[in-house]
């Protein structure tokens, strides 16, 4: 209500009223970073520049680039074309840093994923599993919890998070696709679970894979390690869109940040978190309370309490971009 008479007497209250949605927004932001942190802690995973036993890693600068626009848009590319963009110890330590990068930081609105080359994303990089030949049984464990760490930082980012596939993507990086909020692909991309080939499981993408496609699409194609065609992707919910062309893969992107530009940052981000803790549960009292809960807190939070201002009083709401 005081939202409401602050807007109705002066037009400035919107100026105002963006600071206090970028603070509700830091705030959330910083709850994410420690709660994700916490949960790190609690599955025993360690940070990638941190000691795996003897295993030291530091996160490749150059492999995975990270750029952020006026508009609070991220653009994350794998950047190791020459090598088909594989996964290995010091890329998945870049990526991890990329994405407590993007958890801290206030007013990102959405995260692009993308890579350079032909391939999405080749899988593992040989040399990496070969070196992991030589490693203890705990090194191995931590080296493969480091990859569940990365995948879990970005499954919960708190923004909107989206896949451009141009290309083929196996093992890891149809783990990247499955946590992304909406993946796009071109009709030449394949998706290839293909870790059985080579006698391995794929144990660290497999909650993320399950969640997306399902538990009957999974024991399909991870132990057939069949290719997936982008028709057949979107087909079985692991893509949202297939187009013919890295030009309309652009235009996708275009589209999407229009979307997302319009939507609330904290209820985008609750939204998220939302549907990660209502999926697969049963419909009782308790999940019912928690979504009342969950809608009454975001009613009474100051960004909710602008967008109803701003619609009621037919105004923009203030954290609409280009005004």
């Amino acid at each position: 209500q005081k939202v409401g008479e602050i807007l109705k007497d002066n037009h400035q209250a919107t100026g105002a009223m963006q600071k206090v949605v970028s603070a509700t927004a830091r705030s959330l932001r910083s709850r994410s970073a420690v709660a994700v942190t916490m949960q790190a802690r609690n599955f025993g995973m360690t940070s990638p520049r941190a000691k795996g036993g003897d295993v030291v890693v530091t996160p490749d600068k150059d492999s995975v680039l990270l750029d952020i626009d006026q508009d609070g848009f991220a653009t994350v590319t794998l950047n190791q074309g020459a090598k088909f963009n594989t996964f290995s110890d010091t890329v998945i330590a870049r990526y991890t840093e990329v994405w407590e990068e993007l958890h801290a930081l206030e007013g990102i609105r959405g995260a692009f994923i993308k890579a350079e080359g032909k391939f999405f994303s080749a899988g593992g990089d040989l040399k990496w599993m070969k070196g992991s030949i030589n490693y203890t049984r705990e090194q191995n464990v931590q080296d493969a919890q480091r990859l569940s760490h990365m995948l879990h930082l970005f499954n919960t980012l708190p923004c909107a998070s989206v896949a451009l596939v141009q290309g083929p993507a196996f093992g890891g990086g149809v783990g990247l696709v499955s946590c992304c909020d909406v993946a796009v692909a071109t009709a030449k991309a394949t998706f290839t679970l293909s870790e059985v080939k080579l006698g391995l499981i794929p144990a660290t993408i497999s909650p993320f894979v399950i969640a997306r496609i399902g538990a009957a699409q999974s024991r399909r194609y991870m132990v057939t390690a069949e290719a997936i065609s982008a028709e057949r992707a979107k087909e079985i919910g692991l893509v949202h869109e297939v187009v013919n062309t890295v030009e309309e893969l652009s235009e996708w992107e275009t589209k999407l940040r229009s979307s997302i530009s319009l939507t609330g940052p904290q209820a985008s981000a609750n939204t998220k978190r939302l549907v990660m803790d209502v999926a697969g549960k049963e419909i009782n009292p308790d999940l019912l309370t928690l979504t009342a809960e969950r809608l009454a807190d975001q009613r009474a939070s100051d960004e909710g309490q602008a967008g109803l201002s701003a619609f009621f009083n037919k105004e923009k709401a203030p954290w609409i971009l280009n005004k």
